[in-house]
């Protein structure tokens, strides 16, 4: 074996053709992971009916000015459950005590998993309502309370901590 420099050594040894091909490389495979995550993921963040949605707005936006109107106020606490899961204490107050309900829808509304989210009636008396609803996932949850007939309605917000309070 002798050193000639006319003598090339094949593409495939040199550094250069190897650099230049790992940028598209890694471009097909982040498209094809992209592609796959698209196709597989969750896609419960997008409402099928968001037309639908958008036109009932303005009745929500009515309904919390009801709220306002009645001087509905809410307070709602949430602690572990003997039995597991978590008790929720709701206090209403509204400017004419006649009128509280004395049944109160609640939802739970996760930030972003819409298989979390809870729907509850709770019977009550004097404004006090109280229930337990299975355990809630540490996150900051969305609150809509409102009356049985739906007439008003209040949002708040609920942050269960990791450890269950």
């Amino acid at each position: 074996m002798h050193n000639d420099p006319s003598v090339q050594a094949p593409w495939y040894r040199h550094r250069w053709p190897w650099f230049l091909m790992a940028g598209p490389a890694i471009v097909i495979v982040a498209g094809a992971v992209t592609t796959w995550l698209a196709a597989t993921g969750n896609t419960a963040l997008v409402a099928d009916d968001y037309y639908k949605q958008g036109l009932t707005i303005n009745r929500v936006i009515e309904r919390e000015k009801a709220a306002s109107d009645l001087g509905v106020e809410a307070r709602l606490t949430a602690a572990p459950a003997d039995g597991g899961g978590t008790r929720i204490e709701l206090k209403l107050t509204m400017t004419d005590a006649a009128k509280l309900p004395q049944r109160v829808h609640v939802q739970f509304i996760h930030p972003t998993r819409s298989e979390l989210d809870r729907d509850l009636l709770f019977d009550g008396e004097g404004g006090r309502y109280s229930g337990t609803v299975q355990v809630l996932q540490a996150t900051h949850w969305k609150l809509v309370i409102e009356d049985e007939a739906k007439t008003w309605r209040l949002q708040d917000s609920l942050t269960v901590e990791a450890n269950g309070g």
